[in-house]
């Protein structure tokens, strides 16, 4: 039986119909015969049986500093430890920060890797989006890029038709400072593996007192977009969808057409069924949750953008990425060059602490948190000193992931640090290893090799293997 990148089901013939177009987007006046046959020796099956459907990644932009929240070195001179104490949590001898109580309560639950290691210096999601660490990372987000997971999760084919295989919450990032960071597209896949971009507007109580490093919290929720504020090939992907009789039918009733025009007609018409079904347009009605779960997860633009994520598992989405962005100059994120100990604490500590484990309690009450998996961190860590305005730098030889959920380990703590949790003495994991263990406990074969524009094979997680060690 022939399975060709994700499905396990076969025609009569020996090859399913939906199977073919999903082996790379093909149509009646695109098949491309070694790209196909290349893909029929490929599939998920290598991935194992799925542990989780759907994936919710929070990323903390800026790069968290992990000695000030999960790998706090109390010993160490008061330039490395900083301000904060550690406090017991529910997991034996694990201790973490003290404005995080309410996560403390949760760690019994969760699986803690400290040692994420890599060289990647920017401030877009690429490496934990895709597990690539090379290339220029002071550019904007290209055409060359590799696909991140939300994109090949959409390529294979994972879940169900009418809802979008992969949704960026609550905007594209980078969009707070109109920039668009690398990470979460299709690549050189193409846009129409894009993941559904959602629209917000936020709002800010007030000006800030100095800019970038006196934090406002942006107000508002995440809004399904337009039809024309997707990319403009971003449909294809729900084209793909369609059997493959009904793309032969299309192809003849409309051959003297003009090729363009059609291809652009079918995007838009798939594009507004996505935007117009039910599943997806119920996801991003919180008008449906009580007021008690909205003030659990807090009635800001995160707090909502994670609501919509839960929301957005219950309909089968694989893969939701929910971004803390930054908005002009109402803060930086976790990019504390400055004022990182009250930036800590009177901002990006409580909302963590509050969106976490309103998440994780949601999830577990609906009987979801066994199948998705929770990952939050950033895309680097903070460097070990304390500079002389009070911050930490950039540092993305030392790292941490927080994972719950969707096949990991629960309680478990993965790797170690050195006195000043600068460097990995144990375990060290790079993302492609983190990307790794994504896709396989999607189901997905993490060795999966794509084909680039050049027709060059590239491996989906950088040629990474999963950490079976904290695999459940």
């Amino acid at each position: 039986m022939l399975r060709i990148l994700g499905s396990g089901v076969s025609s009569r013939n020996g090859l399913d119909r939906r199977e073919v177009l999903r082996a790379g987007g093909l149509s009646l006046f695109g098949l491309t015969t070694p790209g196909l046959l290349e893909a029929m020796e490929q599939s998920r099956v290598a991935g194992g049986a799925a542990r989780a459907k759907s994936v919710i990644l929070f990323n903390l932009l800026g790069g968290p500093g992990h000695m000030d929240m999960f790998d706090m070195k109390p010993n160490a001179p008061v330039e490395i430890r900083g301000e904060f104490q550690p406090i017991a949590t529910s997991l034996p001898e694990l201790q973490i920060c003290e404005h995080l109580p309410n996560t403390a309560r949760w760690m019994h639950k969760a699986c803690l890797i400290r040692t994420i290691s890599h060289t990647y210096n920017s401030h877009d999601p690429m490496a934990i989006m895709t597990g690539y660490t090379e290339g220029n990372a002071q550019l904007q987000a290209q055409v060359s890029d590799p696909p991140d997971i939300g994109a090949v999760c959409q390529y294979v084919g994972l879940g169900p038709q009418n809802v979008p295989g992969a949704v960026c919450l609550p905007c594209y990032p980078g969009w707070g400072e109109k920039y668009r960071r690398g990470g979460p597209y299709g690549g050189f896949l193409g846009s129409q593996f894009d993941p559904l971009f959602a629209n917000c507007d936020p709002k800010f109580g007030r000006e800030p007192k100095s800019n970038y490093y006196d934090p406002v919290m942006p107000i508002g929720e995440p809004r399904l977009p337009g039809l024309d504020s997707q990319p403009e090939m971003t449909p294809v992907r729900f084209d793909g969808r369609r059997s493959l009789l009904q793309q032969i039918d299309t192809s003849f009733t409309q051959a003297n057409r003009s090729a363009t025009q059609d291809r652009l007609n079918k995007y838009q018409q798939r594009a507004f069924e996505l935007l117009t079904s039910s599943k997806t347009h119920d996801a991003f009605d919180l008008s449906q949750e009580s007021a008690q779960t909205r003030d659990r997860y807090g009635r800001n633009l995160y707090g909502s953008s994670m609501l919509v994520a839960r929301r957005l598992v219950e309909a089968g989405v694989p893969f939701i990425s929910v971004h803390q962005e930054i908005f002009s100059h109402y803060g930086h994120a976790y990019d504390m060059h400055e004022n990182n100990f009250s930036m800590l604490k009177n901002h990006n500590l409580p909302l963590l602490d509050q969106i976490y484990p309103a998440l994780i309690q949601d999830l577990e009450d609906r009987g979801l948190l066994d199948s998705t998996l929770v990952i939050v961190m950033g895309e680097m860590g903070r460097s070990p000193r304390v500079n002389a305005k009070a911050g930490r730098d950039h540092w993305p030889q030392c790292g941490f992931s927080l994972l719950t959920g969707g096949g990991v380990k629960p309680g478990f703590v993965y790797g170690e640090t050195d006195v000043q949790a600068a460097y990995p003495i144990s375990n060290p994991v790079h993302p492609s290893a983190l990307v790794a263990t994504i896709y396989h406990l999607l189901g997905i074969d993490p060795h999966l090799t794509v084909r680039d524009k050049l027709g060059r094979p590239f491996a989906i997680a950088r040629g990474g293997d999963p950490i079976h060690e904290i695999l459940a």
